[in-house]
């Protein structure tokens, strides 16, 4: 089965679903509003858009549920206060063709009820399903692109990984060298991809701004910034030993993902060069935002483990040949987790950048 098939994150709005498991992902989504804010009021200073009726963008990656609708929402109020100069905004939401549309349109319908009161500027929402490293959009047609906590997703495994990264499910500490240059190399083709496609669609003059899972170590296999992973595959080993599991889909697996660190991202934007980077934030992301000072580290396992398998679990469940019960993979992975947590408590890194099309 194809990739495309298969990289989505769980539907609809169950107990399990992204939409219900994304909380990680709208704190990230909210630390990143400064250097939004920020690109959209200098893009309206310095560019003279005002002869563009219609203020076109995409958001990459959109995923299903309210934080799709939370960064339109958000972008939207921005551009009223910066600018009255647009009558009308037309919005694209990206996402794979398997992603929940479904379920994502139907939050849209009460979107739109509630900014109907506003009457400039007017948003006109499409959905638009298909991969981000492919052309999607004709030539200088786009003012704005933004896409949160979707670009460190790869097109596809590096080849190769099966024989290299046996019971790994990612980099790490035991992955020989050849799986972090296969990584690194896939994530290179993929974001250089990804900016030179964005270069011909977006006009001059226009603005990006993505955030992506970071890491602050030069090291790609620190388990200090793969443990989430790592514990991961720790977890599906035991059930392999347990029977559970068959050894042959454990060692096949890998997944589709790269954290890069600040200096990777930065020379590929400057070897691809359609983009200068206007400016780049790295900031932590607890994997339990909802706790501050009463830190309960098998709440936050718990809450960490439902995060991580309203994203993986389909990838699991196309992966592996024998019926796996996921509760159970889960419970399991949260009782490892509230172990780690017992000897530190870490953050997920975030990325974000500001790029200005040349």
């Amino acid at each position: 089965m194809g990739l495309n098939k298969i990289l989505h994150t769980n539907a609809g709005d169950g107990e399990t679903s992204y939409a219900n498991n994304s909380i990680v992902q709208k704190y990230g989504i909210s630390k990143t509003w400064p250097i939004l804010d920020e690109t959209l009021k200098n893009m309206l200073d310095t560019e003279r858009f005002e002869e563009y009726c219609c203020f076109k963008m995409v958001d990459f990656g959109c995923a299903s549920g309210p934080n799709t609708l939370l960064v339109l929402s958000h972008l939207m109020d921005t551009l009223q206060d910066f600018s009255s100069g647009f009558q009308e905004i037309q919005v694209f939401l990206n996402d794979l063709p398997d992603n929940d549309f479904n379920n994502l349109f139907k939050l849209v319908q009460s979107f739109y009820q509630k900014k109907e009161t506003k009457t400039k500027p007017r948003c006109f929402i499409y959905g638009s399903p298909g991969s981000f490293y492919d052309r999607l959009f004709p030539s200088n047609s786009m003012h704005f692109v933004y896409s949160s906590y979707s670009i460190h997703w790869l097109s596809g495994v590096p080849e190769g990984l099966e024989s290299n990264n046996k019971e790994n499910i990612y980099i790490a500490k035991t992955s020989p060298a050849n799986v972090l240059e296969a990584y690194a190399n896939q994530f290179q083709r993929d974001f250089f991809k990804f900016l030179n496609i964005r270069g011909e669609e977006m006009i001059p003059g226009g603005r990006m701004v993505l955030s992506l899972s970071g890491r602050r170590l030069e090291d790609a296999s620190s388990m200090v910034e793969n443990a989430h992973f790592t514990i991961l595959a720790e977890t599906l080993h035991e059930m392999v030993v347990e029977g559970q599991v068959e050894k042959d889909d454990l060692y096949s697996f890998n997944v589709p993902i790269y954290i890069p660190c600040p200096r990777e991202v930065e020379t590929i934007i400057a070897d691809q060069g359609s983009f200068k980077l206007d400016k780049m934030d790295v900031f932590p992301v607890p994997w339990d935002p909802s706790q501050d000072e009463n830190f309960e580290k098998c709440r936050c396992a718990k809450f960490a483990a439902d995060s991580v398998r309203a994203v993986i679990e389909p990838m699991l469940a196309s992966h592996f040949s024998r019926v796996v019960n996921y509760d159970v993979v889960f419970e399991k992975y949260a009782e490892k987790l509230a172990e780690h947590l017992s000897k530190e408590k870490p953050s997920h890194f975030t990325i974000a950048i500001s790029l200005r099309r040349k």
